[in-house]
């Protein structure tokens, strides 16, 4: 045997679970296509956010939360309807424990923080159980995602049970009677920058064996070959255009190399991707796409220039806005605001996107809370081929028109949906739902600080028209942006890998996105966000650990 276990992926799951078994006194080979400077994959470039219940910062806020509520949320989320969801769901309830139980201080042990004021992701709006976190349990990491990485990738390093081999792909996965072998490819050096696509060529082959095998290799999302055969056919037609939240590495390419040895793969058509992408004004990977991680106060078009129905507004059911434009046939939607409201409102996924709290630079992360975009809304502001703006609704209606191929956006209709907007915020109560969840979500200290901006009419009353006090108006084409597998791997609760017919795959265990975060898909149709580096942090601890005990 080469080690103990293989695991295959040196991303944040991967990580974790090597660091678990190595500090058990087991021997890992890591395995990973990437250079060196890729370590930690996907999670580097996340924004770190992480789903928790009940914490001293929830607390600290007013904020009551507990297990009972949360798993309540997921299921409403979920919507297991299936008979492959049987581990799935017990994954889901082993997820929400390790959330409420000792994930913060666990975490907390390695030297990770939070920035205190916890954030309210994916509010949903509908009646319970319907989709939605109750109250906020977004807590994004003090350092975002290369914080949560750090502290793992300095075990994996100074381990020196650790052996890690980069530029190895794997592409052969064969089970024996006494352990299991993987083949592949050594290819060709690379010095490319983190993220960027890298060569494939191979200049050798490679063979290892072990007691065990841990899969760690990622979903489908920088795949849109595969996104588009696993697309769910309710969601309509796969999107003509679409820009991509990972990159290329992340192709799917270890699940076919499991489903050749006898896994099995369920729940491939769940997919978590987001209507809110915007293309990069500096890309780093193929067709590189950043989200939006809007506040509630612009309005969402469809491409006809018509509001997309309640409760779909910006922040509440990311999923259930994508269906709807992508039913329709269509692939793009705007946003309609003004220059105050992205100032307040508009924040950016990823750590590239967020230097203050990535840099833990409290200089700049005074900036959050001051009048004005960040620096990074502001450079799409400036440069970003998405962004418009204008001193009326007529000039707005004529740059949307050309930016897109169609000439959909009515002047007059867009200005009326504008103005009978307006007459509900100048009310001071109004009917409109979105206007209600606005004054709601201000009843929340950290939305009220931060968050959410003032309601404010976006028109000059005495100037029909033109822009009010709030600045130029702004439009925004909003693509759609892939990110995430739901489903995967199905996968008992201590992560071993099973066949079609319920049995395991002797040997072969799956942790983080390869196995739908857990059992295949623990988060079902819908995801309540947090919960993907925290599913890829309790699969790697659950397998390192489960899997350090079975070992002889």
């Amino acid at each position: 045997m080469d080690a103990d276990v293989i695991v295959v992926g040196a991303g944040l799951s991967g990580l974790v679970a090597t660091a678990e078994l190595a500090e058990a006194g087991k021997s890992v080979l890591l395995l990973d296509a990437e250079p060196i400077q890729s370590l930690g994959g996907q999670a580097h470039w996340s924004f770190g956010g992480l789903f928790l219940i009940d914490t001293p910062e929830q607390r600290r806020l007013g904020v009551k939360d507990c297990e009972e509520l949360a798993l309540a949320d997921w299921y409403g989320s979920a919507g297991f309807d299936r008979e492959e969801d049987y581990w799935p769901r017990k994954w889901a309830e082993s997820f929400v424990h390790f959330a409420s139980g000792d994930a913060r201080s666990w975490l907390h042990g390695l030297g990770v923080r939070w920035f205190p004021l916890v954030q309210w992701a994916e509010r949903g709006g509908y009646t319970t159980p319907g989709h939605g976190n109750s109250v906020p349990r977004f807590h994004v990491t003090w350092g975002t995602g290369p914080g949560l990485v750090e502290p793992f990738a300095n075990q994996v390093l100074a381990s020196p049970r650790v052996r890690l081999r980069n530029r190895h792909r794997v592409t052969g996965l064969e089970v024996g009677a006494d352990g299991v072998t993987v083949t592949g490819a050594v290819l060709t050096p690379s010095d490319a920058p983190r993220g960027v696509r890298t060569e494939r060529t191979e200049v050798g082959e490679v063979a290892f064996s072990a007691q065990a095998v841990v899969i760690a290799a990622g979903g489908i999302g920088g795949n849109l070959d595969l996104v588009r055969k696993n697309w769910p056919r309710a969601w309509g037609d796969p999107p003509k255009n679409m820009i991509i939240g990972v990159p290329d590495y992340v192709d799917g390419s270890m699940l076919e190399v499991a489903e050749a040895a006898g896994a099995r793969v369920i729940n491939p058509d769940r997919m978590w991707h987001y209507p809110e992408g915007i293309v990069n004004h500096s890309p780093v990977w193929t067709k590189h796409g950043i989200r939006i991680l809007p506040g509630p106060s612009s309005l969402w078009l469809d491409p006809e220039g018509r509001r997309l129905p309640a409760p779909l507004f910006p922040g509440f059911d990311a999923l259930g806005a994508l269906r709807a434009i992508t039913a329709g046939g269509h692939d793009y939607s705007w946003f309609v605001t003004d220059v105050e409201t992205v100032g307040k409102e508009f924040a950016l996924s990823g750590s590239e996107q967020n230097a203050d709290l990535t840099g833990k630079n409290l200089r700049l992360l005074a900036g959050r809370v001051a009048p004005g975009p960040t620096p990074e809304v502001r450079a799409f502001l400036d440069h970003g081929v998405d962004f418009l703006t204008a001193q009326t609704v007529a000039e707005l209606a004529a740059k949307m028109n050309q930016l897109t191929p169609e000439n959909r956006i009515d002047p007059e209709g867009l200005r009326q949906t504008i103005e009978l907007r307006d007459l509900q915020v100048g009310s001071g109560l109004g009917k409109d739902p979105q206007i209600t969840a606005i004054a709601a979500a201000r009843q929340f200290v950290v939305d009220k600080l931060m968050r959410v901006v003032p309601p404010h009419t976006l028109l000059d009353r005495k100037h029909p028209g033109r822009a009010g006090t709030g600045g130029p108006l702004v439009a925004v084409r909003l693509h759609v942006l892939t990110r995430k597998t739901l489903g995967g791997l199905e996968t008992d609760l201590d992560g071993r890998v099973l066949v079609p017919g319920g049995d395991v795959l002797p040997g072969v265990y799956a942790v983080g996105e390869a196995a739908g975060f857990g059992g295949g898909g623990m988060h079902g149709y819908r995801a309540l966000e947090g919960t993907f580096l925290g599913g890829c942090l309790f699969s790697g601890r659950t397998v390192g650990r489960s899997l350090a005990g079975a070992l002889a």
